[in-house]
């Protein structure tokens, strides 16, 4: 599953729109859509950001692949 995917799967299990959970993070609902889009250059501080919000983080390693 992508970030992106499990991001949008965690939002609606917490029965958030896409507008509540961009305002209790604090990022933008433009980011928050773009995330979910699975966007690629969509900023990794702002995808940890949101995925703290639901308990996970994620980790980039030196060979660019993506953990969570």
């Amino acid at each position: 599953m992508k970030i992106g995917e499990k991001i949008r799967q965690l939002r609606k299990m917490a029965k958030l729109t896409q507008v509540e959970l961009a305002q209790r993070v604090g990022v933008g609902l433009r980011f928050v859509r773009e995330l979910e889009r699975g966007k690629s250059t969509v900023r990794m501080d702002k995808v940890n950001q949101v995925l703290e919000f639901f308990g996970y983080h994620i980790e980039v390693l030196r060979n660019g692949k993506q953990q969570i």
